[in-house]
């Protein structure tokens, strides 16, 4: 009987039977197949890791704060303290905050791409003179820390009569020399063949643009898309710079105040209640954009 015979051999007889059914046979393969078993392991392992924190952070948005500092710890509430969402609604303007924060972020992913991606199509595939002296130039901004351009960009801000604005929150995040240099790798690999047919159905460059070089970039311009919304979303010093009221405020920067705002103890659980609201736009935005990231390979490829 199974029980009878040594751990051991209990154990190996169960190995055969799980691992077997999930095709990880023994035999000649066996070295093979330990590879892709300590593959599989490797990536659940990482992927528990990350989702660890989320799952914590969502916990404990669910929680009374005598729940959270219990002992022992309790994993999940029962009942659900649904109420920290609507206490935190009733303590700042987060659904205000909520609503700069995708305006600014849409925008400014939308503006980056259509510059980016004309001026990187460009770059790549037009000539003009110095057009290797810009795009050297534009790659050298990269260089430069972000943090030091704040005091003179704040001064033009101000020029411009547009601190406390969605101007100034919007219009500085729609250049970059990553995107343009990110695209133009991608628009330098086109094949030529794609542009000659072009101009023999008489395509202008702004045509061949918009209708040949631009939906085949679509898994660039999907990784950019996503790389700017996640990092508009969550920027937290230039918003903090421009912005004097609450109408103007973005969610990070709410976020920070409403955590400086408890005089006593901290309310971790409304805390951990709007953490949750704030990372929700970001997961929705990296599935949808993995989604046309795979999408634009499949459909990105050169047919005979």
């Amino acid at each position: 009987m199974l029980g009878r015979r040594p751990f051991y051999k209990n154990f190996l007889i169960m190995y055969r039977i799980i691992f077997q059914r999930y095709n990880f046979y023994f035999g000649n393969n066996m070295k093979v197949n330990f590879k892709k078993l300590l593959a599989y392991i490797i990536l659940t392992l990482g992927a528990v890791s990350m989702l660890v924190p989320f799952l914590s952070m969502l916990a404990t948005s669910l929680m009374t704060q005598k729940q959270i500092f219990a002992y022992p710890p309790v994993l999940i509430s029962n009942p659900l303290a649904v109420d920290n969402y609507f206490k935190v609604a009733q303590a700042i303007p987060i659904t205000k905050y909520f609503l700069n924060s995708t305006l600014v972020a849409v925008l400014t992913t939308i503006g980056q791409i259509i510059v980016s991606s004309m001026a990187a199509y460009a770059f790549a595939r037009l000539k003009f003179k110095g057009r290797d002296s810009l795009f050297f130039i534009i790659l050298a901004t990269m260089m430069i820390p972000p943090q030091v351009n704040i005091i003179p960009l704040f001064f033009v801000m101000r020029e411009f009569h547009w601190i406390d604005t969605y101007y100034a929150l919007i219009i500085p995040g729609l250049f970059g020399g990553f995107g343009i240099f990110l695209l133009r790798q991608w628009f330098k690999g086109m094949p030529v063949e794609l542009e000659d047919a072009a101009k023999i159905d008489g395509c202008n460059p702004f045509q061949t643009f918009w209708k040949i070089a631009l939906p085949l970039a679509t898994p660039a311009i999907a990784t950019l898309g996503i790389f700017t919304f996640i990092s508009t979303w969550n920027s937290f010093m230039w918003p903090l710079i421009v912005t004097n009221s609450d109408y103007m405020r973005t969610l990070p920067v709410g976020l920070a105040i409403f955590k400086g705002s408890f005089r006593e103890a901290t309310e971790w659980g409304q805390l951990m209640a709007c953490a949750v609201i704030s990372v929700i736009p970001v997961i929705g935005v990296f599935l949808l954009g993995q989604k046309y990231f795979i999408k634009g390979i499949m459909m990105g490829g050169v047919k005979e």
